[in-house]
């Protein structure tokens, strides 16, 4: 009885050791894992994703994560070209390429890519001085990922971002650049306005310019229709009295007569043609008396030569005046 008892005890306890060898040679792979196997200690390679099989006791498998981790750097105190002492912190990006490196090649990657990131910082911050620093954020981030990349390549490791978060120069540095910021935007605001009152200026100054040009077109043109009216004007007068007889042009110098007859000036100018204008009225008005007229008395004839004496023209006294004066054309 005790020994089948016995019997049943060493039963079960081996099929509790066969179940939990089962168990440790069957795994089952994350496809973002890798098994990195190591059979009587040698590196056999890695497995997975899905079911691996193990040889118990013999195989010992390292789980390798294949996913984009990152790692933060603190604050670094770094001294820039120009021997100013920054603070700079960064983040690292990085993810396993190759598993069995990452196991074989490195015992901590965490650690040892923190100090390898220190120092290449340190090194790149001393070869830039301050303000291409805070101005070159982008450069200074592919020089450390170019850099980092190189070195842990050999680790099966790849650095795939580096990004700077903060900047931190001294305070008394914050205060001279908050100065210098302020001095630049009052220099560009100055710069601002009197650009403006320049470009305005000008644009006045071309306004007036295009105003007087079109001024002075506008007067030329004027002054050019204005011509042409005259012309035009002359040239029709000049029709018109081209075809005006003497009969015509006579009675045109009397009326003229009779207007500074009624003028109150008291000096008169008559044209040298006015003899013979007289004359031909004169052989009018005899023409017109041998027709029948009974007016002949307002003319006089001179002698039978052909000369006629000029009619005496008596002007009253102008407004005002107590006397008045005559002339006669001779």
């Amino acid at each position: 009885m005790q020994s089948a008892l016995l019997s049943l005890i060493c039963l079960v306890f081996i099929l509790i050791i066969l179940l939990v060898l089962i168990l440790s040679a069957i795994r089952v792979v994350r496809e973002y894992e890798r098994l990195v196997v190591f059979r009587l200690g040698k590196a056999i390679g890695s497995k997975g994703p899905g079911v691996v099989f193990l040889i118990p006791i013999v195989d010992q498998p390292v789980k390798v994560d294949l996913r984009e981790q990152f790692q933060e750097i603190p604050h670094q105190t770094c001294i820039t070209k120009d021997n100013v002492t920054i603070s700079v912190d960064f983040l690292i990006y990085s993810k396993v390429v190759e598993a069995v490196a990452s196991v074989v090649q490195v015992g901590n990657f965490t650690g040892a890519s923190q100090g390898i990131a220190t120092t290449t910082l340190r090194a790149v911050i001393g070869d830039i001085i301050l303000d291409d620093v805070l101005a070159q954020r982008e450069h200074i981030n592919t020089v450390l990922r170019t850099k980092l990349d190189e070195v842990t390549e050999r680790w099966g490791v790849k650095v795939t971002a580096v990004e700077i978060r903060e900047i931190v120069p001294p305070r008394d540095i914050q205060e001279a650049m908050t100065r210098q910021m302020s001095a630049e935007r009052s220099r560009r605001a100055v710069v601002t306005e009197a650009d403006g009152k320049r470009q305005a200026a000008i644009t006045v100054a071309d306004g007036d310019k295009q105003a007087v040009i079109l001024r002075s077109e506008g007067e030329r043109q004027a002054r050019i229709l204005q011509a042409e009216g005259y012309s035009l004007a002359l040239q029709t007068i000049f029709n018109v009295a081209r075809n005006i007889d003497s009969k015509t042009l006579s009675l045109q110098y009397m009326d003229t007569l009779k207007q500074l007859g009624a003028s109150p000036s008291t000096k008169y100018i008559f044209p040298m043609e006015f003899t013979n204008l007289v004359q031909g009225l004169t052989q009018f008005i005899q023409q017109a008396s041998s027709e029948g007229s009974t007016d002949a008395s307002m003319v006089q004839v001179a002698n039978s030569s052909g000369t006629v004496r000029p009619p005496t023209i008596e002007q009253g006294p102008p407004s005002g005046a107590g006397t008045g004066v005559s002339q006669t054309g001779e």
